[in-house]
C-alpha cells in the first residue's frame, strides 16, 4: 500500500483575519489521519478567486492525492469554491435539478417563517445547485451541498464552512465510491500520545538523541513534541512496519522520564483527576487563580458528584472570614505564604466537609512582587482529611494570564499526585 497525501484548503476572509478560529482544518486532519492519510498542508485563503485557485494548484504541484476544502459554498457572490474547483478540475458547472429541489425544500420553510423574497430565494437556490459536471453531490446539512470532484487523477472533496454542517457531512463523503477507492489504497496510520509535566522539551530532545544513538530508528516514526498549556505532549505516529520502533520510543521515554510521565495513552490530567475523585468530596480555596481551578474541575460532566464547592478568597478579609485563616498568620507570614496556603486548605476541608482540598495563593502580577516573593510566586497546598498533604511554592514564569492558568494546572497535578500516592515531580 502507498502513503496517500492530502492537503486542506480552508476558505474565508473571516478565518484569514482571525475573526473566526479555524476548527475545520485540524478536525479534518485528524479524520484523515485515522484513515491512514498523511496530511501535508493546511492552507487558509481569503474569499478571492485568484487565491483559491493558487491554493488548489499548489496542492496539485505538491502531489496531493486528496484535497479537502471547507467554506465558500453559500449563496452570496463571494462564495466561489464550487466555481473555482470546477475550473481547477477542468469541468463545466451544470445545474443539478435534484440538488436544486433538495435545497428548495429547505429554503421554502425559511421563506415562509421569515417572509423572504421568493425570487431571491430561488436565485440563491440555483447558485448553490450549480455543480461541476461529473461530480458527486453530498446532501446538504444546512443549505449548502458538498461535492466529491475527480480532478486529473486526484480527488477534491468540497465541504461547507460551518463545523455543524461539515462534520455531519464527512461520513457521506467517505461513503462515496471515489473516496472509498482512494482510501482503500492507504496503509493504516497508528499513533499514541504521551503526556508529561514538570520536564522541559530540551530533556525530551536529549532522550530521543540518546535513543537514536542507541540504535532506535527514529526516522521510521513521526514524533511531535509540543508544550501545550504547561504540559509536554509527545505525539508518535507510525505505520505497521514501524510498530516495533514506536514501542521502543514509548518504552524509552517512559523509562527515562518516569517521574514526569503521567499519561501513556493520551488521557488528560482532567480525566485522571475526575476518575481519582470518584467517591470523594473536594473543596477548593483559590486566591490568585480566581476560580480557574474550579472552572477546570467542572469542565467535565459529572463534577457535581465530587466537587462540594470552592471559595475565591481574594482579599485577606475573605481568607479570614470564609476560610477561617488567622488574621495574625496573614500579618506575620503574608497572604502569599506556605503557612497561609495550608490554613486555606484546612479551612476548605472544614467549610465543605471535604475529603480532599486544594489551596492556591500567589502573586499573578504585573505588580505586587518583591525580591523575596517575585511576581509568579505561588503557594499550593493539597491536603487530605487525614492530614496527608503536598505543598509547593514555585515561581511560575510568564505574564498574568500564564501564571493564573498554570496555577490551576499545578493544582490539578497536585490533586493527581496526592490521590494516587505518586512521587511528586514538582
Amino acid at each position: 500500500m502507498s502513503q496517500l497525501r492530502a492537503g486542506i484548503v480552508v476558505t474565508g476572509t473571516e478565518v484569514l483575519t482571525g475573526r473566526i478560529t479555524d476548527r475545520n482544518g485540524p478536525w479534518v486532519s485528524e479524520r484523515l489521519a485515522e484513515a491512514g492519510v498523511e496530511v501535508a498542508h493546511i492552507l487558509v485563503v481569503g474569499d478571492r478567486p485568484d487565491d483559491l485557485d493558487a491554493a488548489l494548484r499548489f496542492m496539485a504541484a505538491e502531489g496531493m492525492d486528496l484535497i479537502v476544502t471547507s467554506g465558500g459554498l453559500g449563496p452570496t457572490a463571494d462564495d466561489l469554491t464550487a466555481e473555482m474547483v470546477a475550473s481547477f478540475a477542468g469541468r463545466e458547472l451544470v445545474l443539478d435539478e435534484q440538488v436544486e429541489e433538495k435545497i428548495a425544500a429547505i429554503l421554502r420553510g425559511f421563506a415562509r417563517r421569515f417572509n423572504f423574497d421568493p425570487e431571491a430565494v430561488r436565485e440563491a437556490n440555483r447558485k448553490q445547485a450549480m455543480i461541476p459536471a461529473g461530480s458527486i453531490p453530498l446532501d446538504p446539512v444546512g443549505t449548502a451541498p458538498g461535492l466529491v470532484v475527480p480532478a486529473d487523477g486526484r480527488l477534491v472533496v468540497v465541504l461547507p464552512g460551518p463545523p455543524r454542517e461539515l462534520q455531519p457531512m464527512w461520513p457521506a463523503a467517505l461513503a462515496t465510491e471515489p473516496v472509498r477507492e482512494l482510501l482503500g489504497r492507504a496503509s493504516p496510520l497508528h499513533g499514541y500520545t504521551l503526556r508529561m509535566f514538570g520536564v522541559p522539551e530540551s530533556e525530551i530532545a536529549k532522550s530521543l538523541r540518546e535513543m537514536e544513538a542507541g540504535g532506535v530508528a527514529l526516522p521510521e516514526v513521526e514524533i511531535t513534541t509540543c508544550l501545550r498549556r504547561g504540559e509536554i505532549e509527545i505525539d508518535v505516529r507510525y505505520r505497521d512496519e514501524a510498530a516495533a520502533t514506536a514501542e521502543a520510543v514509548r518504552a524509552g521515554l517512559a523509562e527515562r522520564h518516569a517521574r514526569h510521565l503521567f499519561s501513556l495513552d493520551g488521557e488528560t490530567i482532567d480525566a485522571q483527576v475526575a476518575r481519582l475523585l470518584q467517591g470523594r468530596r473536594l473543596g477548593l480555596a483559590e486566591s490568585c487563580s480566581g476560580g480557574l481551578l474550579a472552572a477546570r474541575i467542572t469542565d467535565l460532566p459529572g463534577a457535581s458528584a465530587y466537587l462540594a464547592g470552592g471559595v475565591v478568597a481574594y482579599s485577606n478579609e475573605a481568607k479570614a472570614e470564609l476560610l477561617g485563616v488567622d488574621p495574625g498568620l496573614i500579618e506575620t507570614k503574608g497572604a502569599v505564604s506556605a503557612e497561609v496556603a495550608e490554613a486555606m486548605a484546612t479551612g476548605a476541608l472544614q467549610r465543605f466537609e471535604a475529603d480532599v482540598a486544594v489551596a492556591i495563593t500567589g502573586i499573578a502580577g504585573p505588580d505586587g512582587g518583591s525580591e523575596e516573593k517575585p511576581v509568579g510566586y505561588v503557594c499550593f497546598h493539597a491536603r487530605l482529611a487525614d492530614g496527608t498533604s503536598i505543598a509547593r511554592d514555585p515561581v511560575i514564569p510568564g505574564g498574568r494570564a500564564d501564571i493564573r492558568e498554570r496555577s490551576a494546572l499545578v493544582g490539578m497535578h497536585l490533586l493527581r499526585i496526592l490521590l494516587s500516592g505518586e512521587e511528586a515531580p514538582l
